[in-house]
């Protein structure tokens, strides 16, 4: 376990997510408020569950202090191809470097899985946080209806090399 903090944030616990997880990643993802009006119907539905933790690396953010024991985010990393999958923080958190925290844990484990970048597929209203975390936008991912009717912006996070 990595213990990370921010001098805004709370004390925050970076774990490997588990099964019992499921149902609050799960809940943050439809709960998120980036995701309400016409962006609604790309995570009605959704459901993060026990085989894609299992089968991908995702993290959770857990917070101490008044937080103490809550899931305030996640991340999902899979290798192969290199991509950011999900990437969360509860609304009533942002803006106190949790995603901050998890995009450079994100960093930390693709580093040492030997991957050199990770893509990200971004919502249209997190592309601000990927530019403002490090991440070079590298395209546009056409749109895929029903579910995702807008096209997105592609980024790229280049992995540094340990020295």
């Amino acid at each position: 376990m990595s213990r990370r903090t921010s001098p805004t944030s709370p004390q925050i616990t970076i774990r490997r997510a588990v099964a019992k997880d499921a149902k609050r990643l799960t809940r943050l993802v439809r709960g998120s408020g980036a995701y309400e009006g016409k962006y609604a119907s790309a995570v009605a539905g959704y459901r993060v569950g026990p085989d894609y933790i299992e089968a991908h690396r995702v993290f959770v953010a857990v917070g101490g202090g008044e937080h103490d024991g809550r899931v305030l985010g996640f991340y999902a990393l899979v290798l192969a191809p290199p991509e950011l999958d999900l990437l969360f923080v509860a609304d009533d958190v942002q803006g106190l470097g949790i995603g901050r925290l998890l995009v450079a844990h994100m960093l930390s484990e693709a580093r040492a899985a030997g991957l050199d970048h990770v893509t990200v597929v971004s919502h249209l209203p997190a592309e601000d946080f990927y530019h403002r975390v490090g991440a070079v936008r590298t395209g546009t991912a056409p749109a895929n209806p029903p579910a995702v009717p807008w096209d997105r912006p592609e980024f790229e996070f280049r992995v540094p090399r340990t020295r």
